[in-house]
């Protein structure tokens, strides 16, 4: 077996669909399984995807017992040369697995690898590289100077903000969201630390992976979605307090025997905790409900003509009405009704003021879709579509709930 990929879920069910098909598509060429740990899921997820994926491995616990331990569950069983633990509400590239595979058995030091992420609205997500938690690292940014100067090695080094981010690099901490980790650093490390419920596991894990003689790569070569946050609910405050007892146990567990970082750190800690709690509470009296003008409902597809036929069923199920616009066609030889061709579906989105686009897999690859959404980035908001799948889901800001449609009587989000 090359790759054993474990997904933990928690009541993302529409996101795990399309996460899975993305999955099942960049595993084709390998030798793969996928094995799936839900945590206690209230939104029917058993249900709903235990039947559609047949060839997906589904443990069902009757607790949520949190990150680590599901994982480490799940990593018991797993069989693969290769290890990927991978977050739910992500969309893979068809060759992201065998570009991974390739670098991984050429590097001998590798550890562990992480590659570029993008979120929901196409943004570079700067926890894709990250340094190790620092007194120093931790009030430059609380402070701005990490914002101030993003490509500075002393003052970004929270985000290893000096490290290019289309390179190959060493990095200290690589994210949860995509961990892909060779045996030989398994076999040392044993798994994550289950003290760890939610948050800092992945911090803690490419502690150990460097402890145990390895190095950790960020490796952009192979870019994903990652719609920040969905499978945390959105729960900012709850969020913060995870965040920082997590920060706390990691201080007491690595810097035990460093009396003076730990002393220092330990009220840090409790500052940007602080300043986390006040930031989100600003910013939340300051926003006011937005509503939806006519023009920013405009949607328009990206599918051939059947696949839009399709389509129009299925976006008829929006909460909030949709506003469809048109389609856009795969390519200028396509002759039935649109607004045009996807060489020009920049000039199209500002021409008709579309505010939404509506990516379709097959013919489109996700690669194509990562690709689309990472050039168009600031000019629409987007959603996607998989061709086995019964939903569409989005996600464009890590503080609100995303946005999901679905034909069952349990979507309502």
């Amino acid at each position: 077996m090359d790759l054993s990929v474990i997904i933990v879920n928690y009541n993302v069910k529409y996101f795990l669909e399309q996460c899975l098909c993305s999955v099942i598509n960049a595993a084709r060429n390998i030798r793969a399984e996928i094995i799936v740990v839900d945590n206690n899921s209230s939104d029917g997820s058993r249900s709903y995807l235990e039947k559609k994926f047949p060839e997906v491995i589904f443990k069902w616990n009757n607790i949520n017992a949190g990150f680590a331990k599901a994982n480490n569950s799940a990593l018991q069983d797993a069989r693969g040369e290769c290890v990927l633990f991978l977050n739910p509400d992500t969309i893979v590239a068809e060759d992201c697995f065998e570009q991974c595979l390739a670098f991984v058995r050429k590097t001998a030091d590798c550890g562990a690898l992480g590659v570029r992420m993008i979120d929901g609205a196409g943004y570079f997500l700067k926890e894709s590289k990250r340094s190790f938690p620092s007194v120093a690292a931790s009030f430059y940014r609380m402070t701005g100077f990490t914002k101030l100067f993003p490509y500075s090695a002393k003052f970004s080094r929270y985000y290893a903000g000096h490290l290019p981010e289309h390179d190959i690099h060493e990095t200290d901490v690589l994210a949860g969201a995509f961990l892909f980790v060779h045996q030989r650093a398994l076999n040392a490390v044993k798994g994550f630390d289950e003290d760890f419920f939610m948050y800092g596991e992945d911090i803690d894990f490419s502690w150990r992976i460097q402890e145990a003689g390895f190095k950790n790569y960020y490796f952009p070569q192979t870019t994903i979605i990652h719609f920040k946050g969905e499978s945390a609910q959105k729960d900012v405050p709850a969020y913060i307090h995870r965040f920082y007892e997590a920060m706390q146990l990691f201080v007491k567990k690595h810097y035990r025997h460093r009396r003076g970082i730990k002393l220092l750190m330990k009220p840090a800690i409790h500052v940007s905790k602080l300043m986390a709690y006040l930031l989100y509470y600003s910013k939340k009296i300051l926003s006011r409900k937005k509503i939806m003008k006519p023009e920013e409902r405009e949607t328009i597809v990206v599918a051939d003509q059947q696949y839009f036929n399709e389509m129009i069923g299925l976006i008829k199920h929006a909460a909030d009405p949709l506003i469809i616009q048109g389609r856009i066609a795969l390519d200028s030889h396509d002759k039935n009704p649109a607004s045009g061709s996807l060489g020009d579906i920049a000039a199209i989105v500002k021409r008709n003021k579309i505010a939404k686009i509506i990516f379709c897999e097959s013919p489109l690859t996700f690669s194509t879709i990562i690709e689309l959404t990472d050039k168009l980035k600031g000019k629409a908001d987007f959603l996607y579509h998989a061709k086995r799948s019964e939903s569409i889901v989005g996600s464009n800001n890590k503080n609100v709930q995303g946005l999901v449609i679905a034909s069952d009587d349990s979507a309502g989000l």
